[in-house]
């Protein structure tokens, strides 16, 4: 009875190395002992066993889960849920993994000690509000973007490669209006093989992008609803507009309040200077991680203003005296502006 009591008190820590089918859990007991190691299917019914199975070694203190924002983001938000705490784990060791090698059962017990150890601290996003709904259509906006490019591209080489009676047709149409004027050719087999096929192609390629056009419209339309009902106040920043909005509300997520201050968003933006000092020298270099579309859209707010607020050109002016090239003042700029859309990001 008194093992089974010691047994229930124990503080277990898991660890998660997530898959698409499968995750492998492992459990450490309070010193870091290993408990063991299970598989349990990615389903719902599979990480209740999972938990269960912690549970079954003592309190469950935290779990530390590997891939949060990908195969690992159900069963995060099942363990959430549940009022157990999740920390983000980074994938492992390059290095280490070249030394020891890589298997589901080594990266689980990782992710255990790096929750146990105080290395993985960081709280995942918890994906259950406006904010995952944004991202979703920021990715099908995204998505529709880029592949009308690719199609006008498409379109134009067609264009600029076919017979002369087809040529001549899309010649000096303007940009704006080349996907309606494809899409509306009419391919006749008795036009020839070569122009029959072009033909088709184009007008294929050109419905295509009108019907790129009306998804984006509709995606739109949904984008600004959820922003401006998510946060208006950042909406009224000088130089952010809704596609701005939306990269920098879904780099903080759903539970800004994980951002535990204003300096450690501005690294996870790519926008807070790092040092790299030696010795006697003291000196920093620019940071090139971080999250890249939150890093564009503080560098469009930045251009925005640039050219059409009078108090950052007259900064600019300034700094450009003192010797600053444009592009360091950019970066100056774009700290100063991830300060200032910090505090729209943070709950009251």
């Amino acid at each position: 009875m008194a093992i089974v009591e010691a047994a229930r008190t124990t503080a277990v820590t898991g660890g998660v190395d997530t898959h698409l089918d499968l995750n492998v859990a492992a459990a450490l007991d309070s010193i870091g002992g290993l408990l063991g190691v299970e598989e349990f299917p990615t389903t719902a019914a599979g990480h209740e066993k999972l938990l269960c199975w912690l549970a079954g070694f003592g309190q469950v203190a935290r779990v530390g889960v590997e891939g949060t924002g990908s195969y690992g983001a159900g069963l995060a938000r099942y363990l959430r849920a549940e009022g157990t705490e999740v920390v983000e784990v980074d994938r492992p060791n390059r290095q280490a993994r070249r030394r020891t090698g890589k298997t589901g059962t080594v990266d689980a017990i990782e992710a255990a000690r790096a929750a146990q150890g105080g290395r993985a601290l960081g709280a995942p996003k918890t994906r259950d509000g406006n904010v995952e709904a944004i991202k979703a259509s920021v990715v099908a906006r995204r998505s529709a973007r880029d592949t009308r490019i690719k199609t006008m591209d498409q379109i134009r080489h067609l264009g600029f490669t076919a017979p002369d009676q087809l040529r001549q047709r899309l010649a000096g149409v303007p940009r704006s209006l080349l996907a309606k004027r494809a899409a509306s050719l009419r391919p006749r087999a008795d036009q020839g093989t070569v122009i029959f096929a072009t033909t088709t192609a184009l007008r294929a390629l050109g419905r295509r992008v009108l019907a790129l056009d009306e998804e984006a419209k509709q995606i739109d339309k949904i984008l600004d609803d959820l922003v401006r009902a998510t946060a208006p106040e950042l909406l009224a920043v000088y130089g952010v507009g809704t596609d701005t909005a939306a990269a920098l509300l879904v780099a903080a997520g759903d539970n800004p309040d994980r951002l535990r201050s204003e300096p450690a968003w501005a690294h996870m933006c790519g926008v807070a200077p790092i040092e790299a000092s030696s010795g006697k020298t003291k000196r920093y270099r620019l940071n090139r991680g971080g999250n890249r579309h939150a890093n564009a859209a503080l560098w469009r707010i930045v251009i925005t203003r640039m050219s059409s607020d009078p108090r950052t050109q007259a900064y600019v002016a300034r700094r450009t005296e003192e010797g600053l090239t444009k592009g360091e003042i950019i970066r100056v700029l774009k700290r100063y502006v991830a300060r200032e859309v910090y505090r729209y990001l943070r709950p009251a």
